[in-house]
């Protein structure tokens, strides 16, 4: 059974992993208290929420099986050596569950607050349900050959793909908008530290044991890290440096809506010719 070599390396590691789940956990709560204090939740993206779905949904599904199970740390020890710890902890586990709650309960608000004329799109839709479908499939395919550690590995692998997706939406109508009014910049900047603890959580465990494994191994938990700094750096860019007016006045853009520049003057020639 594979241990630690470095108490203190091991302490440093829970720690990291425990800060990472506080700062993922609570960067939900100020894009819903945000909501619940404008009772309207026009400028966040419906599109994002529902691909959050289907991320948080495939991250758990991984870290749950992963880590309960012995049947398939039996088989990750197969594929990648006896010697190596399982590259899931327990604030892994903890942070799926309350992430997939609390995205379940932003889309409620979604439902009960004012949305304007805000939908989600039939892409996103689209893209959700083909991910779904492909799901079972696997899930089918996986009972017949008992390939647990496979099929964990596919939930690993959409969730790593809705992650790189799911933040486009969001990005691009704040610069539709030219405005961050609506997204909370709290969320971002705790997910910015949930992410680089998350990565450095890896780094210790990778020095104690001397391999890189940890980080080929769990693959999603790697490029999950990467992808949330990468998007999160550019949320606040965004709200702090392009687009820093934070009236709650910018007119909302539906995915249907013809874009017009914001700051174009109205052209009054018509109407003035007509009185």
């Amino acid at each position: 059974m594979a241990s630690w070599n470095s108490l203190p390396l091991e302490i440093c590691y829970q720690t990291l992993g425990w800060i990472a789940f506080f700062s993922w956990s609570f960067s939900f709560y100020p894009q819903v208290i945000l909501n619940y204090k404008r009772k309207s939740v026009v400028g966040l993206n419906f599109d994002f929420l529902v691909l959050n779905v289907t991320k948080h949904t495939s991250y758990l599904i991984y870290n749950v099986v992963l880590f309960f199970s012995p049947v398939v740390q039996r088989q990750y020890r197969e594929k990648y050596g006896f010697d190596e710890l399982i590259p899931v902890a327990a604030n892994d586990v903890a942070f799926s569950m309350d992430a997939v709650l609390l995205t379940l309960f932003t889309l409620y608000q979604v439902i009960i607050y004012e949305r304007g004329n805000q939908k989600v799109s039939k892409i996103c839709m689209s893209i959700s349900s083909v991910v779904w479908i492909i799901a079972i499939v696997c899930v089918i395919l996986a009972s017949q050959s008992h390939s647990w550690l496979w099929l964990i590995s596919v939930f690993n692998s959409i969730q790593v793909v809705m992650t790189a997706i799911k933040y486009i939406p969001q990005a691009w109508m704040n610069f539709r908008r030219k405005s961050t009014v609506g997204w909370s910049i709290g969320n971002i900047l705790l997910d910015l530290l949930g992410g680089v603890m998350n990565f450095a959580q890896m780094g210790l465990q990778s020095i104690d044991q001397g391999t890189l494994v940890n980080f080929y191994g769990n693959i999603g938990k790697t490029l999950l890290s990467l992808e949330v700094v990468f998007f999160d750096l550019l949320f606040v860019i965004q709200h702090y440096i392009l687009y820093p007016f934070k009236t709650d006045t910018f007119p909302v853009i539906s995915e249907e809506t013809v874009v017009t520049p914001l700051l174009k003057s109205p052209d009054t020639s018509e109407e003035s010719s007509t009185v």
